[in-house]
């Protein structure tokens, strides 16, 4: 019988099989390496996208606050320019009252008082004179009282206070009122 040797047979079929490993192994690693780059570069990708939206956004936010901050200082001028108006119709609804005021004081002033100052805060009237004496200013108070546009009338000092040259002496005094507006059904009639 011949002998027949399998050993170099088998060794080159191990190493051709070896061969084939070592490349299985390296075209799976290759294979590997090429799906990681590419898995990589679509995230990379995405969050490119992403940052190149939020840049977008972030840019149009800005755009929005400088819009936002223009309409609150439109809102700021709207008010000031409201409240301007308000007083001005407020000013010219007070005007007849302000006429109605001097003509009811100078109706309600008796000879020998004289006014230097008035003053004024809200409805409150001050008023600061001189009379050729006490009575006077009593009539003075009540004439106010009488009146329908001028009430509570509050006298806070008198004083004598002057002499002119004929020798009169004058009573300084400080008297408060308060200006009233009649309803409307008790205006017609006068």
């Amino acid at each position: 019988m011949s002998t027949i040797n399998l050993l170099p047979w088998r060794e080159e079929k191990r190493k051709e099989l070896q061969t084939q490993f070592l490349m299985s192994v390296v075209t799976v690693a290759v294979l590997a390496l090429i799906v990681w780059g590419a898995g990589h570069y679509y995230h990379v990708q995405l969050i490119e996208v992403q940052n190149t939206r939020i840049a977008f956004i972030e840019k149009n936010i800005e755009v929005v606050d400088k819009k936002i901050e223009e309409i609150k200082q439109l809102e700021k001028e709207k008010e000031r320019l409201l409240s301007r108006m308000r007083a001005i119709e407020q000013l010219q609804g007070n005007r007849p009252l302000i006429v109605r005021l001097f003509d009811e004081m100078v109706n309600s002033l008796p000879d020998g008082v004289t006014i230097s100052d008035i003053s004024q805060s809200g409805s409150s009237i001050t008023i600061n004179g001189l009379a050729q004496s006490n009575a006077r200013v009593s009539s003075f108070m009540r004439k106010l009282e009488s009146s329908e546009w001028l009430a509570n009338p509050d006298l806070k000092v008198v004083k004598e206070s002057a002499v002119d040259g004929d020798g009169k002496t004058f009573n300084s005094f400080t008297l408060i009122f308060s200006q009233v507006v009649p309803k409307v059904e008790e205006t017609e009639d006068t």
